[in-house]
């Protein structure tokens, strides 16, 4: 895996253990909700659990913008995409310049489709998702045709 720059804030940077800058944004209780739909912070075992399995199962970056690391975005060899980008970094279309990437990266992947779960009550994430071309297609999954 290589970085992947996507304009001239943002690059995505394959993920490497760092836990402290990280642990900082699953500190949010909102932001666990909202991705995770749990009531508390994160644990760092449950941080390192979560990364050991992302990075095992897809292309996990983290993202950085203006050369703070700001989020983690991944895309799963199953084609599922997932992304965090911490509150005071959101609307700024960090996250949807993100996605785009990662369905570009699936496209060289030769993958069909991707898709996205993402809870009901999450309607930012929803709305983000839809505006670059995913559709619903059950509850909580998306599903962009490549």
């Amino acid at each position: 895996m290589k970085e992947r720059r996507i304009d001239s804030e943002i690059v995505l940077v394959p993920y490497y253990p760092n836990y402290e800058a990280a642990f900082e944004w699953y500190q949010d209780k909102a932001l666990c909700k909202q991705v995770d739909n749990i009531d508390f912070t994160y644990s760092m075992d449950r941080l390192k659990a979560m990364y050991s399995y992302l990075s095992t199962h897809g292309e996990c970056y983290y993202i950085q913008f203006c050369g703070v690391l700001v989020g983690d975005v991944t895309l799963r060899n199953d084609g599922e995409i997932s992304i965090v980008v911490c509150r005071e970094y959101q609307n700024r279309h960090i996250g949807r310049k993100c996605v785009i990437e990662m369905i570009k990266l699936a496209r060289e992947k030769g993958f069909s489709q991707v898709k996205a779960n993402i809870y009901s009550f999450n309607e930012q994430s929803r709305k983000m998702f839809t505006s670059v071309g995913f559709k619903q297609t059950e509850e909580e999954w998306f599903v962009c045709e490549l």
